[in-house]
């Protein structure tokens, strides 16, 4: 059984703690899970699988409290005590609410989270948590509308490419300034300024777990994606990379069919997202064998 809806102080590494104040909601309350509601929540969240990929990710990787999460992992119930929603509160919020009425019981904690990073959902969800988190002064500073995709065959009769591998450590240096480059390019954050800490022990940490592919030529990477989340129904890629002097030669269409190729032997489907407003890389994914599934939004806070 969960515990009380008054959600503790959670240390996470390299951020400031997270506490959330109890919330008086008129429908049952909104309750902090714990360890031993791990396997309810996981047999909750397997139904969408591609939507909760990164919620699973999370679970199996680090379990359902931990502060490696960089939040707090709480569930909605109905009436009859059954799961109707849960969400990860945190600097990264993400909510799989089955009910309008879980997600509007969740608004108020998101509301309260004192250091947001990013809210990331279906379009739906994330455009009506807006309103209610504008009603309380919570702007981001920037809104991306995106695309969901998937890939679940791959795509034949392409060279393969020799060398795409899992990063070692001693291509953490490079893999960080490469994230951080994105990652300022995309939100106009600097994680190194943020997060320095926390920031590169996720990298490195996601590079010891063998979750960061690359290519390298004359000691440059010229090709980067990194897994985000795997099960075996689905993994989670983000950070894809070509760069500059190695873009127009095809690259990184090999990389990603070859990549594709290495994921889908061990899982039902790939799935990333993009920016609406990038079509290129659009282009790219589609080539690639990925297929659009839905429509999702990415909201930023400073």
């Amino acid at each position: 059984m969960s515990s009380s809806s008054v959600i503790p102080e959670v240390e996470a590494t390299g951020s400031p703690p997270l506490s959330l104040p109890q919330v008086s909601l008129k429908s049952l309350k909104v309750d902090l899970l714990i360890r031993e509601d791990e396997r309810e929540v996981l047999d909750f969240l397997s139904s969408r699988p591609i939507h909760t990929i990164y919620l699973v990710g999370l679970i199996r990787d680090n379990g359902l409290v931990s502060p490696l999460n960089r939040g707090v992992f709480c569930a909605y119930r109905n009436r009859q005590g059954e799961l109707e929603g849960v969400a990860l509160l945190g600097q990264k919020t993400i909510i799989e609410a089955q009910s309008q009425i879980a997600l509007e019981a969740f608004a108020p904690f998101v509301a309260a989270i004192p250091h947001p990073h990013l809210i990331r959902g279906e379009k739906e969800q994330v455009e009506r948590l807006q309103v209610y988190l504008s009603g309380k002064g919570r702007i981001p500073h920037r809104v991306f509308r995106e695309l969901l995709l998937e890939q679940r065959a791959c795509v034949e009769k392409v060279e393969q490419v020799r060398g795409l591998h899992p990063a070692e450590f001693a291509d953490s240096d490079q893999v960080i300034a490469i994230n951080t480059m994105m990652a300022f390019e995309e939100t106009g954050i600097n994680p190194l300024e943020r997060d320095p800490q926390g920031f590169r022990q996720r990298v490195t940490r996601r590079i010891s777990q063998g979750r960061v592919w690359v290519l390298i030529d004359n000691g440059r990477i010229v090709f980067k994606a990194d897994v985000i989340s795997e099960t075996p129904q689905v993994i989670f890629i983000e950070g894809v990379h070509v760069d500059r002097e190695h873009r127009g030669r095809g690259n990184g269409f090999r990389c990603l069919t070859q990549l594709g190729r290495q994921l889908l032997a061990r899982t039902s489907s790939v799935c990333l997202v993009v920016s609406r407003e990038n079509k290129k890389a659009q282009a790219l994914y589609n080539k690639a064998g990925y297929k659009v599934n839905s429509n999702y939004v990415t909201a930023f806070f400073k």
